[in-house]
This record gives C-alpha cells, sequence and structure tokens, in this order.
C-alpha cells in the first residue's frame, strides 16, 4: 500500500499559535489541495495524524472540529484529491496520553487500522515533533518550511535522513519524482 502521513496545520493549512478554531480559519496553503490530488492520482492513500489540543483546553468543541475537518474535505475534493482518514489527540500537552506527538501513538493506529507497516512510509509535518513521532514507528521524516517549519530549522536537531522541502508542494514534486 502506496502511503502518506500529512500534518494538518502548517502542513495543507496556514497555522496560528491562537489555534485555527473555526472553519472560517481554516485557509489552505496555496498549492498544498492540488499536491495531496497529485498523491492520490499516483496511487497514495492519505490520512492525516493531528495534534489537536484545541479540543481538550476548551477553545472550540468536536462539532467545531467536524466542521474544520468537513470544509477541508470538500476542498480537497473539489481540488480532485482525497484524505482517506484524520488521526487526531484533542488531548493538551499535560495530559500524559500516548497520542500526542511526539509520542507515536496516532502511528500506531495507523498501522493498526491499515494493517501495514509504516516502515519508510513519508510523513510530512512542519515541527519536530511531527516527525519524532513518524520516525519512532519507522517512518520518512521529510519537514516542510511553512507553518512552524523554519523556526523547526532554525532549533536543528532534526532527524537523521530528514528531508526538507519550501512546501508540501515541492515534497510531493519530489517523492513523485522517485
Amino acid at each position: 500500500m502506496k502511503l502518506v502521513i500529512l500534518d494538518r496545520d502548517g502542513v495543507i493549512n496556514f497555522d496560528s499559535d491562537q489555534y485555527i478554531k473555526s472553519p472560517d480559519e481554516w485557509r489552505p496553503i496555496p498549492g498544498s489541495l492540488a499536491a495531496i490530488a497529485r498523491l492520490n492520482q499516483s496511487g497514495y492513500r492519505i490520512v492525516l495524524a493531528s495534534n489537536q489540543s484545541g479540543v481538550g483546553r476548551g477553545l472550540f468543541d468536536m462539532n467545531t472540529l467536524n466542521a474544520i475537518h468537513t470544509k477541508m474535505h470538500k476542498l480537497v475534493g473539489q481540488a480532485g484529491g482525497r484524505i482517506e482518514a484524520v488521526f487526531f489527540c484533542p488531548h493538551g500537552a499535560d495530559s500524559g496520553c500516548d497520542c500526542r506527538k511526539p509520542k507515536p501513538g496516532l502511528f500506531e493506529e495507523i498501522a493498526h487500522r491499515y494493517h501495514t507497516d509504516l516502515k519508510g512510509v513519508p510523513t510530512i509535518g512542519d515541527s519536530l515533533r511531527d516527525l519524532q513521532a513518524g520516525v519512532a514507528v519507522g517512518c520518512r521524516p521529510i519537514l516542510v518550511r511553512t507553518g512552524k517549519g523554519l523556526r523547526t530549522l532554525a532549533k536543528g536537531g532534526l532527524p537523521e535522513g530528514t528531508q526538507v522541502f519550501d512546501d508540501l508542494a515541492a515534497a510531493v514534486e519530489a517523492l513523485l519524482a522517485v
């Protein structure tokens, strides 16, 4: 199975330090929706692994998160693509849960649900914790400079072998060129 695991905020859509709290605040990064469609057209299945602690913090509820994802799915579909599933952690940083990245719980759930080994599966994120969670289960780390990507790159300490691209469109172009 050809699979790519994406983070959401800062990779597909513009991020905000105040969180994305409504469908109106969810705005795609130029080229990201077409990049997802290109992956789909090349036989890749796309799933998301996203920390959504705004739910646990009470900044928005599950209905709002579902509305945000409905908007995302609709816009991706209009671009000719499909996100197959969204795996998310609704807990705050102090919860101690296993699903909040950098812990690998979301990735383990993806492996379990899809009955697959994630070794070598590309995971694309804009933060160190996105990459650490994927690397813990054998994913291939890819950092984009969008979202928190520039700050992440400046801090250093990226997992060995991390590829770095300007945005999701550039990362997808490189993936498909192989």
